[in-house]
């Protein structure tokens, strides 16, 4: 077995604490849930969608976490208005503390990574290994750990799946998006035995469009894999110039867009993978899978 799969597994949350995937206290500890919010092709929105999610868990009183993890092309700050900093890089060489470097907004915190830091990009430091390393020493302090994953299958986007306990995959009408998305569900099964994945629809125009999408992805799965692919819900195309789209997509005014990616969350948090239901203003936004698409 390759070195860095032995290690993987060792370590797998999947492997060691799958039971209980709901309890916010087991063993004394705080309960965190991770995330991995990823696709197999980039400019399906998984950065914003990423964001959304955990500034919305935290909204409703969670500590959540996202670490950005495109190593040297790092884009949630960006998204934030925030400035690019490459704090990274003294995490890397020990000369500041994860409490230092990380951006905190009341329950959301932010892991950024680098935007082209040479000293990153002639590094022989394995990306993967520091996150998980990073994740197992402070998932304590957290209900929600979110990685903004690489688009595509490479081995350190692979190895950071797999050691979540969900993955959401995100994907567009795009056919290179479904293809590449079937791809991820294939290569994360046969290297690392992952059985389940989460799919959420982007940009789809229609309730048309979505079904086929959903269909055709699941069922492909399903068929050639033997695996099971729950269905998230969909996010249907704004129509908002490029310059305007994050400031709606973060936004938190009360829209009938907003109220249905709440759901969105809701529904997972209530059947899948939160230590508590999402609510929101102190009282649960109720949804079920025919309402969140």
């Amino acid at each position: 077995m390759h070195k860095t799969s032995e290690w993987l597994l060792s370590f797998s949350s999947n492997q060691n604490i799958k039971s209980n995937s709901r309890s916010l206290i087991k063993n004394g500890f705080r309960r965190c849930s991770k995330i991995s919010i990823t696709g197999g092709k980039g400019g399906v929105g998984k950065t914003s969608i990423a964001l959304k999610t955990a500034m919305e868990l935290a909204k409703s009183g969670f500590r959540t976490l996202l670490i950005d993890c495109d190593s040297n092309l790092s884009n949630t700050a960006i998204k934030l208005g925030l400035p690019l900093e490459n704090k990274f890089e003294k995490l890397l060489s020990a000369e500041a503390t994860f409490e230092e470097i990380i951006i905190q907004l009341g329950n959301f915190h932010l892991l950024p990574a680098c935007n082209g830091s040479i000293e990153v990009f002639e590094s022989r430091l394995n990306f993967d290994e520091i996150i998980i390393d990073i994740i197992n020493s402070h998932e304590h302090e957290y209900d929600y750990i979110l990685l903004d994953c690489p688009a595509g299958v490479s081995r350190e986007a692979l190895t950071l799946n797999a050691f979540c306990d969900y993955r959401w995959v995100i994907v567009t009408p795009d056919k290179s998006s479904i293809t590449d998305s079937y791809s991820l569900v294939k290569l994360l099964a046969n290297r690392f035995g992952i059985k389940e994945n989460h799919l959420m629809v982007n940009m789809y125009q229609n309730d048309k469009q979505y079904q086929k999408v959903v269909s055709t992805l699941s069922e492909t799965i399903e068929n050639f894999l033997g695996l099971s692919t729950k269905v998230l819900g969909g996010i249907q195309k704004l129509e908002v110039s490029a310059e305007g789209f994050d400031t709606f997509f973060l936004s938190e005014t009360k829209t009938e867009w907003q109220k249905n990616f709440v759901k969105l969350l809701y529904g997972f948090t209530e059947k899948d993978g939160g230590p508590t239901a999402l609510h929101k203003n102190g009282s649960s936004l109720m949804a079920n899978e025919q309402d969140v698409h």
